[in-house]
């Protein structure tokens, strides 16, 4: 009976390791006595017990964070940038047989371009053309991963973290900027103002009946703002016309 539960017993794990299940996104990498055969899936798998082994292979888009990396820009200020990449293994047989570790390969590869393409930038550069500097990660990652049978297809700066005295100058910068801004604005509207103005008094120096008008008016504005007794000389021109003889 011990003789009889251990055939029953290898014939299961022969059964076992000859029928494989494939997922829709996953493919099998075939080797048979250690030669590449070919890459099947998804669904039902048979290998030949002992001879065949296969190597499972995920082919859903990877989202790998790139650790944070020192980094030194072309106009020497330290920083610290972390990235996210998303990729996918397009050729299973490539990822399997052309590198070790394809999941370690890739993110050593990041970690390096990371720290290559923003050395090249300024710091001005790496904050306000992140989609440039997006791009250019992107391609060169693709270009050297693509030997690995991997598509990379985004590449994302998450976050630029400065040293505070660096976040200091920006904001100082910053404020400069904007003092600089309400400067011109307020130049441009006194601009516009005197020109307004003078146009006015053109006007105005042609009617002098126009003047005394405006001068009331102002009488009125001033008494309905303050509630108190105004002394103001009288025009004599607006005064003389009954004091005339007829």
């Amino acid at each position: 009976m011990p003789f009889i539960g251990a055939i029953i017993l290898f014939l299961v794990m022969l059964l076992a390791s000859t029928f494989r299940v494939l997922r829709e996104y996953e493919r099998g990498v075939i080797f048979r006595l250690g030669r590449l055969i070919d890459s099947k899936g998804p669904g039902l798998i048979i290998l030949i017990p002992v001879i065949d082994r296969m190597v499972k292979v995920s082919l859903r888009t990877v989202a790998m964070d790139i650790p944070s990396q020192d980094v030194i820009t072309k106009d020497n200020v330290s920083v610290k940038v972390n990235a996210v990449l998303y990729f996918r293994v397009m050729d299973p047989s490539k990822a399997v047989t052309e590198v070790e570790d394809y999941l370690y390969a890739t993110s050593q590869l990041a970690q390096t371009t990371l720290r290559s393409v923003l050395g090249g930038a300024d710091l001005d550069e790496m904050l306000a053309e992140r989609e440039k500097i997006n791009y250019s990660l992107q391609e060169i990652i693709d270009n050297h991963s693509d030997p690995w049978g991997i598509k990379v297809s985004l590449v994302e700066i998450k976050h630029v973290d400065l040293p505070q005295e660096m976040q200091r100058a920006i904001a100082k910068q910053a404020e400069s900027e904007r003092e600089r801004r309400a400067k011109i604005i307020h130049a441009e509207g006194e601009l516009q103002a005197s020109g307004k103005l003078a146009e006015a008094a053109r006007i105005m120096s042609a009617d002098p009946v126009s003047v005394q008008l405006r001068f009331l008016q102002t009488l009125t504005e001033v008494a309905a703002e303050n509630n108190s007794t105004i002394v103001f000389p009288l025009p004599v021109d607006l005064v003389k016309q009954f004091f005339s003889k007829d």
